[in-house]
């Protein structure tokens, strides 16, 4: 095994199955049976839902048999994302990874380490019979990255625990007592098509870092779909023709690599390369910071006999262009925290229609409307489709709380430090939660991880171990 010898070992002896286990949003059959095989296997309840949501309960252990009953949470999905040039099989292989150092590291795609973490700690303390804890329920959810619609259909009659620790978080030493709400944004221009007699090329911008479109929005970092709108506009003097443009492939994920296969009259191809390469300038110099390997190049196709007519080109330029993307507005009262932005994640060309995937988020639901009715404007403008869809509230901050002065307390006793609180840009289940159990206490927790949702994923092997032994030391203080 990878992570043999790595500790805590039965955490990392799970994180390790998980990986094996194909597990990308939507594709939660696999994993949902076996973590229902796991707590069969101890013994355990379990219940499994028609949309693959695992519940596992455990009693407490001698002594804490009525304490309060308390919820872990995680999801068994991941993102799955890989460098450009990697062939991978997320429907049937398991992520490679390697251990460097303190760090276990996806070096070519995503690690899911969110939210397997999540997934294997439970399921270590499941397993335990030497670990001191009161009653738990386990709940693993479905489909947490592409819309939260495991959590919304949680059974709530199942459900017995007023204290839920989502084990969702990525910095340790933090915890998370409020996140964003947000939704799934979509435009759709038809496909219209005429003639064209034009050399095929492909523009394509990539080199960027991409990322969490909550936990990273604020970093600035490129937006390769905005990127490509740049650009084809700026070519719009030559009178080129358009026929496919493709970017991104997560709304929630800041998308690293967009291409649009454009069609250049042979006189006007030095310059439409003049364009490109100035373009490539001006932008490497924007973001020599934030994504210093970004590039823009322009390489010979294959002829095209159609493309998409004047209006629909001008139109899905105008749409990348004008959609926002980014941070929308600061947070007034939490200082550092994005309060509105949009990440216009995935752009792609399909089944006769060019659409436009978009992740709103905001902790203040007007914003969140006005987001998105500013992308529907622009869908009217330019007479596209508009939709929306994977709705999730916002989780607010909860006065008092008994599970956070409980956190605090074991963080202090543990590191002799102040435990920080904090809220959260991105979605968290949390929200739904509140909605489907009713006035829960909740708090958020995590080890350090870092370039979630994109390639290169990695995660902290002290932190964990320091994360899991605060979990366990919560679990003893709750009465």
């Amino acid at each position: 095994m990878i992570t043999k010898g790595l500790k805590p070992e039965r955490v990392f002896y799970y994180f390790e199955e998980l990986t094996k286990i194909p597990r990308c949003s939507l594709d939660e059959k696999r994993v949902s049976d076996y973590l229902k095989d796991v707590a069969d296997a101890l013994g355990l309840e379990v219940h499994q839902d028609e949309e693959l949501n695992i519940i596992i309960k455990k009693p407490g252990t001698k002594g804490y048999e009525n304490n309060k009953t308390v919820i872990i949470q995680g999801h068994m999905d991941m993102v799955c994302e890989k460098a450009d040039d990697f062939e991978i099989d997320f429907s049937k292989d398991p992520i490679p990874m390697e251990v460097r150092e303190d760090l276990l590291i996806a070096p070519h795609t995503t690690l899911g380490a969110d939210n397997g973490i999540a997934v294997a700690m439970a399921l270590a303390v499941l397993e335990s019979k030497e670990i001191s804890h009161p009653p738990l329920e386990v709940i693993v959810t479905t489909n947490e990255e592409s819309g939260m619609t495991g959590a919304a259909k949680i059974n709530k009659d199942l459900i017995d625990g007023k204290i839920l620790i989502n084990i969702d978080s990525e910095e340790e030493g933090v915890i998370l007592v409020s996140c964003a709400g947000g939704r799934r944004v979509t435009i759709k221009a038809p496909i219209k098509l005429k003639d064209s007699d034009k050399k095929g090329y492909t523009l394509k911008v990539s080199g960027l870092l991409g990322g969490h479109s909550g936990m990273e929005i604020n970093t600035e970092r490129g937006n390769s779909n905005r990127l490509l709108g740049r650009v084809l506009d700026a070519l719009k003097e030559i009178d080129f023709d358009l026929y496919h443009v493709d970017g991104g492939s997560k709304s929630n994920a800041i998308p690293r690599l967009a291409i649009a296969k454009i069609g250049i009259d042979a006189d006007k191809l030095d310059h439409a390369k003049t364009i490109v390469e100035k373009m490539n300038k001006l932008i490497k110099v924007e973001l020599q910071t934030s994504d210093p390997d970004v590039s823009i190049t322009l390489e010979e196709g294959e002829g095209i006999k159609e493309a998409f007519q004047d209006d629909l080109r001008d139109g899905v330029i105008a749409a990348l262009i004008l959609i926002p993307s980014g941070v929308q507005r600061m947070s007034q009262d939490i200082k550092g925290l994005v309060e509105s932005s949009n990440n216009l994640g995935v752009v792609k060309t399909v089944d006769g229609y060019v659409t436009f995937e978009s992740a709103v988020r905001s902790s203040n639901s007007s914003l969140k409307e006005f987001t998105s009715n500013q992308i529907k404007t622009i869908a009217d403008i330019l007479g596209f489709q508009f939709e929306y869809y994977g709705e999730y509230p916002a989780w607010e901050y909860k006065k008092d709380s008994y599970i956070r002065e409980v956190f605090k307390e074991a963080y202090m006793e543990i590191t002799g430090e102040e435990l920080k609180v904090e809220a959260i840009h991105a979605g968290l289940e949390t929200g739904i939660f509140n909605e489907v159990l009713g006035d829960i206490d909740m708090v958020s927790f995590g080890p350090n991880m870092w370039g979630v949702h994109a390639p290169g994923e990695k995660i902290s092997i002290s932190s964990v171990e320091r994360s899991y032994n605060l979990l366990l030391e919560v679990l003893k203080k709750i009465d």
